[in-house]
């Protein structure tokens, strides 16, 4: 498909969405690196695909970007150690989706010592490139965890014309990927001419939200220059060792504030005016879409060898004293950064994610995963779930949605445990957004009710 982005006029008009408030504090504040904690916790599934099976045993001494566990399967991403030290534990842990998998504990020497295995890449193909993402680890670190070699790897039957690259961060509260512009810009456009030059994509669009001015000025600023200009010289400059061009047919799309922007089929549709037909993906019309800070990390990786081991995190919240954007090692406990940053009021409530998304938790305990984009930790007044009232059948949640479902009667069947309906409206379209939930003025609870529904459809199904 040959595309002019030139001659299209976004950004397109997309179906629902809500207005929020924005809540972005921590929008100015440079990013601080975690004190080394005594420990991490590091589950084996931190991408969607099956577990990875664990290659050490208690006991053994381990050095940053050490493989800890990993697995053959097509969907699977190799973990690596975060911190130095000795495993001293493996257990059983429940992440997000209440699915139950083993985790290990490494304790820390102290010492931060690199593995002697790291080594930089060299990539001369595109399979190269593929199988070097691979072994580093990545996977989408916009929240989704799909293992990012999988998105890269285009069927031959398949083609591509268009890299979408998500900078919207549309949640409130979440900075991070903000800050990855602001301060790894160099990084974000090397990475996407790795990717152009390896996979031949003919376009960039990078799409923002206009809540982002300083961010928005640096993509601009280094657009207009049309050179991959490094703030510090480096021996092994990727723009030397690839002979990279500065991407041609790109574009900066800035987006209104409408949540959420950010979300895959809703941006594509922003950006080139695309509908993702219902059952389908980006690839489908042409696309592949990966987050900022995924782009980013595939030049430093490439630079320095390093795996996918530590992790740029938004900590804010009416229950913190000093909310900021934190770069920890993947497994670093809650409780750790809760204690680096300061208890403002009584907690009552911790979510991983956005406040729209997110996942409330029991414990904090429980760990930093590579999707993790923040941790927002609240106080009683902010903990308080509303009470449901009865739908008053007013459409709000139907305007709402950005995928043309329709949440009340999801929700209707879904308590009816109706599951032929559910199918029949198609609730595994649903993004789990929770615009309709936002909206709602009887305060249902929408999303909750449609993520039980999928589990009723799904049980049915197998």
């Amino acid at each position: 498909m040959n595309l002019n982005l030139f001659n299209l006029k976004p950004p397109f008009r997309s179906h629902g969405g809500v207005k929020l408030p924005h809540r972005k504090s921590t929008q100015n504040m440079p990013s601080r690196k975690l004190t080394t904690p005594q420990s991490v916790v590091i589950p084996v599934l931190q991408h969607i695909g099956a577990p990875c099976k664990i290659s050490v045993n208690i006991g053994d001494n381990v050095k940053i970007g050490d493989v800890i566990a990993q697995s053959s399967e097509g969907l699977s991403v190799p973990i690596h150690a975060s911190i130095s030290g000795t495993v001293s534990k493996i257990s059983k842990i429940n992440l997000l989706n209440g699915a139950k998998v083993d985790a290990i504990q490494i304790d820390s020497d102290d010492k931060n010592e690199f593995s002697q295995k790291i080594t930089i890449p060299k990539i001369n193909s595109k399979q190269d490139l593929i199988e070097c993402i691979k072994e580093s680890g990545l996977v989408g670190l916009g929240g989704a965890g799909f293992p990012t070699f999988v998105k890269l790897n285009v069927p031959e039957n398949k083609s591509v014309h268009t890299l979408v690259i998500n900078a919207a961060e549309c949640e409130p509260y979440i900075t991070a990927d903000n800050r990855t512009i602001v301060e790894n810009i160099h990084d974000v456009f090397c990475g996407i001419s790795i990717l152009q030059k390896f996979l031949n994509i003919e376009n960039i669009i990078i799409g923002i939200e206009n809540n982002k001015p300083e961010a928005i000025t640096i993509l601009d600023d280094y657009v207009k220059c049309q050179t991959l200009k490094n703030p510090e010289s480096s021996e092994n400059s990727l723009k030397e060792k690839y002979n990279l061009k500065f991407p041609k047919n790109l574009s900066i799309l800035k987006l209104k504030t409408t949540y959420p922007a950010g979300a895959e089929k809703t941006l594509i549709k922003k950006a080139l005016n695309l509908d993702v037909p219902q059952g389908k993906l980006p690839l489908d019309v042409g696309c592949i879409v990966m987050n900022v800070s995924s782009i980013a990390f595939i030049a430093q990786h490439l630079t320095n060898g390093i795996p996918l081991i530590s992790k740029r995190i938004t900590v804010d919240g009416s229950g913190i004293k000093n909310p900021q954007n934190l770069i920890v090692p993947i497994g670093t406990k809650i409780s750790d950064i809760l204690n680096f940053c300061k208890e403002k009021e009584p907690i009552k409530k911790v979510i991983i994610g956005g406040p729209m998304m997110g996942v409330a938790i029991k414990s904090t305990d429980f760990p930093i995963l590579k999707q993790t984009n923040a941790v927002l930790f609240f106080n009683e007044k902010d903990s308080i779930l509303p009470e449901e009232n009865a739908c008053i059948r007013c459409g709000k949640c139907i305007n709402a949605c950005p995928m043309s479902l329709y949440p009340n009667l999801l929700d209707i069947y879904t308590r009816q445990k109706n599951v032929d309906k559910l199918s029949e409206l198609d609730i595994f379209s649903c993004v789990e957004c929770g615009c309709c939930s936002f909206t709602c003025p009887a305060k249902r609870h929408l999303v909750q009710n449609i993520k039980v529904g999928k589990n009723l459809l799904k049980n049915v199904k197998r």
